[in-house]
C-alpha cells in the first residue's frame, strides 16, 4: 500500500521549524511495509491545502497530515479535510470533556472560565463519522477519516503530541491494513564509505526480492536495512538471518551493530564493560565532542575516567605530558603528538584505554603540507598504541564530527582484538 505525508504549517515553509515529523513518519511507515513516494509541505491556506490533499488522495491509499489542528483561525487542516470528503463538523463530547479536564489539571487553582477560551472548543469538533484519536499530551485530538477505500490520518504538529499518538493509535491501525508483517534488521557499518559498501553487495541488491536491502548513508557510517515480508514474526526473522549472515561475511568487523537503536558509543561502552576496562579522552580539535558522545551512554560513569580538552600546546604539555621537543619538531597535528596525548591521558587518569584527537578543523590554519581536514587519532588499548591519519572533507563541524566517529571506531576495533 502507498502512503503519503502532508506537513501543514507556514512556519515549516519559512524554515522557522525543522520538520522532524516527516523524518519520524517516513521511517515508521517504511518499517511497517508501506511505500512512500511523496512528501509535501504546504502553508496554512485552505485553497492550497485542499488542492494538495485532492492530488494526494488520488495517487495514494493513505494520506497522513500533521499540523493545523490547533485552536486558532489559521489552524484549518480538519476543516479542509472535511470539505474534501464532503462531511460536516460535529461536536465530540468525549473530546470536549478531555479538553476541559486537561485545562483543569494544567491550571489547577485558576477559575476555568479564565483559562479555556472559546476557540479551544474548536478542537472538540470532529469530522462526522471519523475515528477520534485521543491526545494524552495536549488538547488537539487526531482523526482517521475513511472513504471509498482511502484514508486520511490527521495528527497534531508538535512532536511531543504527534509521536505518542502515532505509536499508540496509528501503528495498530496501519498494521491492520497490511496482510503481512514486516521484520527489519539494521546492519550498521563504520570504516567503509557508502559507494564502496554498496559496490560490495551490488549483486545482492540487484537480485533481491524478499528480503530487501536498503542502504542509508549516515555521517561517517553506512546502514543497511534488511526487511522481510512474512506471515508472522518468526518467519520474517528466518528470512532475514541468512542475509545478515552474508553481510557479516562480506564486511566482518566493519559491522558494529545490528540493533536498531544501538549507537557506536553504546557498543564501545559495552566492549569496555565486557573487557573490564576504563577509558579517557584527550581532545584538541574536537573540543569535548568525543567525551560528549561517550557521556550519552547511560551508566558510562563507571567506564569513563576523565576527559582532557587540550587545545593549546601548553595544555598538551601540562596535562598530558606531551614533550616540548615533540611539538617543536613535529607540530601539534602529528602522529607523534597524537601518540603522546593518548599515553598521557591514560597515565593522568589511570585509565586502561584512551582516545586522542588532534587536527586542523579549519576553515583557517591549513598549509600545503598540513591541509584543513588533516586529523591524527591515537588509540591506546592495554599497552598497544595505534595512530591513524585521516584527511577529512567538509566544514569545520563536519570534520570535528567525523573525527569523533572515527575515534570511537578505532577504539572499538582495538577492544575487539583483546
Amino acid at each position: 500500500m502507498v502512503v503519503e505525508l502532508i506537513s501543514v504549517g507556514t512556519e515549516l515553509l519559512l524554515g522557522n521549524i525543522v520538520n522532524t515529523n516527516a523524518n519520524f513518519l517516513s521511517q515508521k511507515c517504511a518499517e511497517l511495509g508501506y511505500s512512500l513516494y511523496y512528501q509535501i509541505t504546504v502553508g496554512d491556506n485552505d485553497g492550497r491545502l485542499r488542492e494538495v490533499l485532492k492530488s494526494s488522495m488520488e495517487r495514494s491509499d493513505i494520506v497522513i497530515l500533521t499540523g493545523g489542528l490547533g485552536p486558532t483561525q489559521d489552524d484549518m487542516t480538519k476543516e479542509t479535510v472535511a470539505k474534501v470528503f464532503g462531511k460536516e463538523l460535529v461536536m465530540d463530547e468525549v473530546s470536549r470533556e478531555r479538553i476541559e479536564g486537561y485545562f483543569k489539571f494544567r491550571f489547577k487553582g485558576n477559575p476555568l472560565d479564565d483559562v479555556v477560551t472559546q476557540n479551544n472548543w474548536k478542537q472538540a469538533l470532529k469530522i462526522d463519522g471519523c475515528m477520534v484519536l485521543d491526545n494524552d499530551n495536549g488538547t488537539a485530538p487526531g482523526y482517521i477519516v475513511e472513504e471509498n477505500g482511502k484514508a486520511a490520518i490527521l495528527l497534531p504538529g508538535p512532536p511531543s503530541e504527534m509521536i505518542p499518538m502515532f505509536e499508540a493509535h496509528v501503528i495498530p491501525y496501519l498494521q491492520q491494513k497490511q496482510n503481512k508483517v514486516f521484520i527489519s534488521s539494521m546492519v550498521k557499518i563504520c570504516g567503509i564509505g557508502e559507494s564502496k559498501a554498496e559496490t560490495d553487495i551490488i549483486d545482492l541488491i540487484e537480485k533481491q526480492t524478499n528480503p530487501t536491502i536498503a542502504p542509508y548513508a549516515k555521517s561517517g557510517e553506512v546502514h543497511f536495512r534488511v526487511t522481510a515480508a512474512a506471515d508472522n514474526e518468526e518467519e520474517g526473522k528466518k528470512l532475514i538471518a541468512p542475509v545478515v549472515d552474508e553481510l557479516y561475511q562480506r564486511f566482518g568487523n566493519n559491522i558494529y551493530s545490528t540493533e536498531e537503536g544501538e549507537t557506536l558509543e553504546a557498543v564501545v561502552a559495552k566492549l569496555l564493560r565486557q573487557k573490564n576496562l576504563t577509558v579517557a579522552t584527550a581532545e584538541s580539535c574536537t573540543g569535548g565532542l568525543l567525551s560528549g558522545r561517550l557521556v550519552n551512554v547511560p551508566g558510562v560513569s563507571g567506564l569513563f575516567n576523565e576527559g582532557f580538552i587540550t587545545y593549546s600546546n601548553e595544555a598538551k604539555m601540562k596535562y598530558l605530558g606531551v614533550k616540548e621537543e615533540t611539538l617543536r619538531k613535529y607540530g601539534a597535528v602529528s602522529e607523534q603528538t597524537a601518540r603522546e596525548m593518548a599515553l598521557g591521558a591514560a597515565a593522568a587518569s589511570g585509565a586502561s584505554a584512551a582516545i586522542a584527537v588532534t587536527g586542523i578543523a579549519g576553515p583557517e590554519g591549513g598549509t600545503q603540507e598540513k591541509p584543513v581536514g588533516l586529523v591524527y587519532i591515537g588509540c591506546l588499548v592495554g599497552s598497544e598504541v595505534t595512530v591513524r591519519e585521516f584527511r577529512l572533507k567538509g566544514n569545520r563541524q563536519k570534520i570535528r564530527e567525523l573525527s569523533v566517529i572515527y575515534g570511537l571506531d578505532l577504539l572499538r576495533r582495538g577492544l575487539l582484538k583483546l
